[in-house]
């Protein structure tokens, strides 16, 4: 039996770029990142022609495709700027998730532009300022392999 091949801490990240992908730098302060790809699919009932009596089947079909990144972590002065103007000039960025370990020819950037739907901040008195991050990118990312 072969043991899984892990991805460590480092080696998924996420980064963004104020120049459409000429350079990239990680979002300070943001260590807890989720990255939600969702298919929509819409259902159809067909029916069997031969036997009206049993029921329907179900079918589904990929309507599109949509994927999102949600992090946490202290809320860093040197996120602050940026991220403040990315919310409040409602700026499309580009935005890219990185899975490091990827294997030659495999996905090792999805990248694309996308919007900061949510930014929030918590205190809590004894400890640091808490960021929360909502990113969806507009449209599909695309997808590089690893060389």
């Amino acid at each position: 039996m072969a043991k899984a091949v892990t991805q460590k801490y480092e080696e998924l990240v996420l980064e963004m770029s104020d120049d459409e992908g000429s350079t990239w730098a990680k979002i300070c302060g943001v260590t807890d990142v989720s990255v939600t790809r969702t298919a929509n699919a819409d259902t159809s009932e067909v029916p069997d022609c031969d036997d009206e009596s049993v029921p329907l089947s179900v079918e589904r079909e990929v309507r599109s495709l949509e994927v999102s990144v949600s992090g946490t972590g202290v809320w860093a002065q040197q996120s602050h700027g940026g991220l403040m103007d990315w919310y409040y000039n409602g700026d499309t960025k580009y935005v890219r998730l990185g899975n490091l370990k990827a294997a030659s020819g495999e996905t090792e950037y999805e990248t694309g532009p996308a919007i900061l739907t949510t930014l929030s901040n918590e205190r809590t008195k004894g400890k640091k300022v808490s960021a929360e991050i909502e990113i969806q990118f507009d449209g599909t990312p695309t997808r590089s392999a690893k060389a």
